[in-house]
């Protein structure tokens, strides 16, 4: 029997000669997508970080970027009430021959605000602090001296006792200052004269505070 070789050849479908350029066409569009895409995101991201930075400092937060903005005039004139207020503070307790006369300025730069209402609010915790933190410091210094047992107790009680006089929590942290100073810093005199001294100090220095925000308030951005 004689065997015969056939030969069979198979059309090639067009496609084959048009898959390459296809897909290289898809490829190359695919990148200039991807760019497109990248230069989009990067023109989002520089827009938003200019949103943040200008709403940063119109919320009144000291600029970074640039001489101009660190001179700019409501940041020269907030500085220049804050140091004319500390001043003013530290001269009026010396005045006064009290002895540790810095308590009334570092009092008056954290009461300092930009409005009578918020100072209110804020001294009034100050005063509250002041009042149950000298007092509870005179009356367990003067008893137990600077015990740390008795002074962890003491400031159990001013948590509760700021509760009971219905202040927040800024009050007790006011109070716990004041005691600490009273009882444990070591002095020669007695512990009542240390926390009358101390009340003085403080007294001052929301004083000054609150007359600064009535003749010299801070001008308050429009937001």
């Amino acid at each position: 029997m004689e065997r015969r070789e056939v030969e069979i050849s198979w059309p090639t479908p067009r496609s084959a000669f048009i898959c390459p350029s296809f897909f290289g066409a898809k490829v190359l569009e695919g990148k200039k997508n991807g760019l497109a895409r990248t230069g989009f995101y990067i023109q989002e991201t520089r827009v938003l970080m200019l949103r943040r930075l200008t709403l940063t400092t119109r919320n009144g937060a000291l600029p970074t970027g640039g001489s101009q903005a660190w001179a700019s005039w409501p940041l020269v004139v907030h500085s220049a009430r804050t140091a004319t207020a500390a001043v003013v503070s530290l001269i009026v307790a010396r005045l006064f021959r009290l002895p540790e006369a810095y308590w009334a300025p570092i009092t008056t730069l954290v009461i300092t605000q930009s409005s009578l209402g918020a100072a209110l609010s804020v001294t009034c915790e100050r005063f509250m602090g002041t009042v149950l933190g000298a007092a509870v410091g005179a009356i367990v210094g003067s008893s137990f001296g600077p015990n740390i047992l008795i002074f962890g107790a003491s400031v159990f009680i001013l948590g509760l006792l700021s509760a009971a006089a219905n202040s927040n929590r800024n009050a007790f942290r006011f109070a716990g200052v004041t005691l600490a100073v009273v009882q444990l810093v070591p002095r020669v005199e007695s512990p009542w004269r240390i926390a009358f001294h101390r009340f003085a100090e403080v007294c001052i220095g929301l004083v000054v505070a609150l007359i600064l925000s009535v003749v010299w308030p801070e001008q308050e951005e429009v937001r």
